[in-house]
């Protein structure tokens, strides 16, 4: 009888020492991206000089690409993250979240122009940054090695190719996951991948 009990405490213990040992690491093996994202010196829609890996700190990130005059994808991408966003303050979570819409235009898209762009759909800047204020090129190689998407313009045109997609950034600045940013977005999924990673 003894000696069950002693096996029994044997294993709750060893179970504790395995959970206590289950850190974010863990969890991140479990998505299906492992994408060391690299650093973004930007300007953010208020002039302010930032960095990628700052708004990252501390903070779970979802990012996309897009650009202000976008005849196609951005703007239903864009009443989509205004969607997250408020699915995000509904479930609690607006202080573990940080939302980075990048401008793969940094000519025409001023800080200027993408605070009106984020007013006009109705933004909320506490946890919502626009990035611009770099070249094409740094901006274009960005998403090929960070993102593992196109980011090119249109030749005779001034439209881009680029992702439509949302891109889950863990704490650690890894890129875990992508999900659906145009028709119809997984919120549920999102919001319990961003609850794993709390």
């Amino acid at each position: 009888m003894m000696k069950r009990v002693w096996l029994s405490l044997f294993t709750v213990l060893m179970l504790a020492v395995v959970l206590a040992g289950c850190g974010k690491g863990d969890v991140e093996a479990t998505f299906p991206m492992r994408v060391e994202v690299g650093e973004l010196e930007a300007v953010d829609q208020d002039g302010s000089k930032v960095r990628l890996s700052e708004l990252n700190k501390d903070k779970i990130v979802i990012a996309d690409f897009i650009f202000t005059s976008c005849d196609t994808v951005c703007l239903p991408m864009t009443a989509n993250m205004k969607k997250l966003q408020d699915k995000i303050k509904e479930a609690g979570l607006q202080e573990d979240v940080q939302l980075v819409s990048i401008s793969i235009d940094p000519e025409i898209d001023t800080p200027e122009t993408l605070n009106e762009y984020s007013q006009r759909h109705g933004a909320d800047d506490n946890n919502w940054t626009f990035l611009t204020g770099y070249t094409r090129d740094e901006i274009e190689s960005f998403a090929n090695v960070s993102f593992k998407t196109p980011a090119a313009k249109v030749e005779g045109s001034n439209q881009f190719i680029h992702a439509t997609s949302f891109f889950l950034v863990s704490e650690s600045g890894t890129l875990l996951n992508k999900y659906e940013g145009v028709s119809g977005p997984p919120y549920e999924e999102i919001i319990k991948d961003i609850q794993k990673l709390k």
